[in-house]
Formats: structure tokens, C-alpha cells, sequence
């Protein structure tokens, strides 16, 4: 989304330069580089010749109000934004004058929000002013990356999209978005539920950090972690043949886990549940979707020889003991967004029944409600599993 906005708000500045340019025409005279005509520059600002310094700032104030009013014709669509408060803490708010997506040109489609669905650890992070967040002075500021769109109008060059068909996009929370029909979307089969594909996202990403450890057949995989991500990992690393360990340290999140049947062992790690339950030597990879600190050198101890420990949760720093993990020769991996070929395939299973959504929604409400979801993400945040956002 990134991208598109760049796209969107560059279309908009050529625009004010054309406007800027027609003045010319319709002054008789030519057009300085403000945009102001040189009559008008001649007449009321030149003396003797020479322009006055009043000349620029009148000029600029001129091009200024111009673009300002333009500017806040085109911020019209609702969107979901982080701000900052006086108090320098960050919200989430549901705004109403967010910029309005540029005509789809070429290979592009324009897409009216459907749905759209909480990133609980990204966007928790950018509230709480992680490594993932805007700075200060970059707020208000948009952010998400799962939104499910049906196509309202497309460009000329466009070949696989029609109209009335929907699509998810790793896009904003945004009413409306325009995005190039080769961008990180996936067109939905009719038998896909949209809400659920709301949560394609974060799936997604669990895909491709299974495929990144390359879970394999008869392996032992720790994944620590239960939010939405983990479960989702939980069940891709069960169908990739992997025997499937989970942990967290949260019952009700646990109990789900349980409900799911995929894994061969749920332990709680709260208090000294970690040291009590999780042996040494005893996996062959790690997945680390929690982020605790201090927690990787114990993840390493947890694996085997030539083991790998793959680290998602967003953080700033990685430290751990380099003698554990030289001796037993350690794969530290890193994961990165998914891509489409991520999407076919957490659709697919989902087709086959292999994978389940529908029962992590925890939440699914309408986008104005969205604010009070986001002060529980920020301060309570283990009141949330799969949250969806209806538009």
C-alpha cells in the first residue's frame, strides 16, 4: 500500500502542476514559477524594475492556498489511522478525510472495502512505538495489511478482473484502494467466505515462515506463540507432516489451541512452565512468535543439533549466547511478508478444510467501532484473537 499511496499522491501534485500551468492561458501572460501570472506579478508587486522580496511570499501564499484547498477535496475516504496524543502515547482512530485513491490507469482496479482484518502484532507494535512504527512526526499514519475489496472499476490494460469481483489486498484499512492486478493480492474463489479472507494476511505470513523452517515429515517444531499467527503456523506446520508443539502463556488462547487438535503437546510457560516442560535438545526447529526477551538462548538450548530457531515477532535488538549457539552449529532465520504464491496456498488448504479460520474470529464488528478494539490491542491486548472489520 506503501507504493500505491506514493502513486496516488504523485498523480495528485502533476495535477496542481497543470493547473498551475493552465494559468498561463487564461492570464494572457506567462506563468512564474509559483504559478502566478506576470501581470499580475508586474503590476501590483514589481517596482522599479526590480521584484521585492514581497513578491515570493506572495506568490507562495498564492500557490499554497491552492493546494491546500485541492488537498482537502481529495481527503474524502474513511480509513483507520494512528495519531498521537498529548501525552505522546499513540491511538488508533476512524478518520474520515483520508486520501482518495486515484482512477485505476493501465493494469490497475479500484476496489471499494469490504472487509479488512487486525494485524494484532504488527499493529501493536507501531502503537506502542516499536520497531515497525512511524516516528512522531510522520502521525497521523495508516497501516494494516489485510483488506478484502470488491473491483468497482479497472483500467483499460486489465485482463483478470471483472466488476463485482472480489479480491484480497495487502492493502490499509482504507474504503477505498487502487492496486495493479499483478500486485500481493489473490482473486477469491466464490466458496471463500470474505470475512474469513479478511485474515489472509496474517495466515499469509504463517505460511511462509513454514516454508521458510522447512518443516518437514516426523520433525518435532516448537512454536511459541498462540495468537492468530501461531495457530495458523500450528496447523500449516500439521499438514507439512511436522509434529507440532505449542506454547504460551495465556489458558484461554491454550484452550483454542487444544480445540484446533493439531498439535501433539499445549503447555502453558507461564511462571517457571518454560523450565518445567520444555526440554533440551529436544526439537529440531523453533518458531518464536512472541517476541519475549531474553527468550532465544533458551530457544536454542530447545533444539537439536544443526537445529534452526526462526525469530517473526517484531523486535530491535536479537541477543543470545554465542558459545550455545556455536556448539550446536544453530540456523538463526529471519521472515520477511509473504507473497502471492503464500495466499493460493493458505486458500487452497482452506478449500480443502486442511486449515480453519472461522474459528479464531474472536471479534467482528463494524469499522466504527474499530477505536475500542485498538485500546484493548494497546492495553489488553490478550483480550483479542482474529478480529475483522466490517465496512
Amino acid at each position: 500500500m506503501r507504493f500505491t499511496t506514493a502513486r496516488k499522491v504523485g498523480r495528485k501534485f502533476i495535477s496542481l502542476i497543470s493547473d498551475s500551468r493552465a494559468l498561463q492561458a487564461r492570464s494572457g501572460g506567462n506563468v512564474c514559477s509559483s504559478g502566478l501570472p506576470d501581470r499580475l506579478r508586474r503590476t501590483q508587486i514589481c517596482r522599479a524594475g526590480s521584484p521585492e522580496p514581497a513578491r515570493f511570499r506572495l506568490a507562495r501564499q498564492i500557490e499554497t492556498n491552492a493546494i491546500e484547498q485541492r488537498y482537502k477535496e481529495y481527503h474524502i475516504v474513511k480509513a483507520i489511522v494512528t495519531k498521537l496524543l498529548p501525552d505522546k502515547r499513540r491511538e488508533k482512530v476512524v478518520v474520515n478525510d483520508w486520501p482518495e485513491p486515484a482512477p485505476p490507469v493501465g493494469n490497475e482496479v479500484l476496489c471499494e472495502t469490504v472487509y479488512t482484518g487486525l494485524t494484532n502484532g504488527t499493529e501493536r507494535n507501531q502503537i506502542i512505538g516499536g520497531n515497525y512504527s512511524a516516528p512522531d512526526e510522520r502521525l497521523p499514519a495508516g497501516g494494516g495489511y489485510q483488506n478484502v475489496g470488491r473491483v468497482i472499476k479497472t483500467g483499460v490494460d486489465v485482463t483478470q478482473f471483472q466488476r463485482g469481483e472480489l479480491l484480497y489486498a495487502s492493502v490499509e484499512h482504507v474504503e477505498r484502494f487502487t492496486i495493479a492486478e499483478d500486485g500481493l493480492l489473490l482473486k477469491l474463489p466464490a466458496d471463500v467466505n470474505p470475512a474469513h479472507a479478511a485474515l489472509f494476511g496474517i495466515a499469509g505470513v504463517a505460511m511462509h515462515c513454514c516454508r521458510r523452517i522447512d518443516a518437514r515429515i516426523g520433525e518435532k517444531v516448537l512454536i511459541i506463540g498462540q495468537g492468530c499467527i501461531g495457530m495458523f503456523a500450528a496447523q500449516i506446520a500439521n499438514a507439512m507432516g511436522a509434529r507440532v508443539t505449542v506454547c504460551d502463556i495465556d489458558a484461554s488462547r491454550l484452550a483454542q489451541a487444544r480445540q484446533l487438535g493439531v498439535a501433539e503437546q499445549v503447555f502453558n510457560t507461564s511462571g517457571d512452565g518454560w523450565n518445567a516442560q520444555i526440554e533440551d535438545d529436544a526439537y529440531d526447529a523453533v518458531m518464536d512468535f512472541a517476541g519475549a526477551a531474553d527468550m532465544v538462548t533458551p530457544m536454542i538450548r530447545a533444539c537439536k543439533w544443526r537445529g534452526r530457531v526462526l525469530l517473526v515477532a517484531g523486535r530491535f535488538d536479537v541477543n543470545y549466547t554465542f558459545n550455545v549457539g556455536q556448539h550446536k552449529e544453530i540456523s538463526i532465520l529471519h521472515c520477511s511478508h509473504f507473497t502471492c504464491d503464500d495466499l493460493e496456498n493458505v486458500c487452497r488448504l482452506l478449500r480443502q478444510g486442511t486449515f480453519s479460520i472461522a474459528p479464531l474470529i474472536r471479534h467482528q464488528v463494524q469499522v466504527d467501532e474499530a477505536p475500542q478494539i485498538y485500546r484493548w490491542l494497546r492495553d489488553e491486548p490478550m483480550r483479542l484473537l482474529g478480529t475483522v472489520f466490517e465496512w
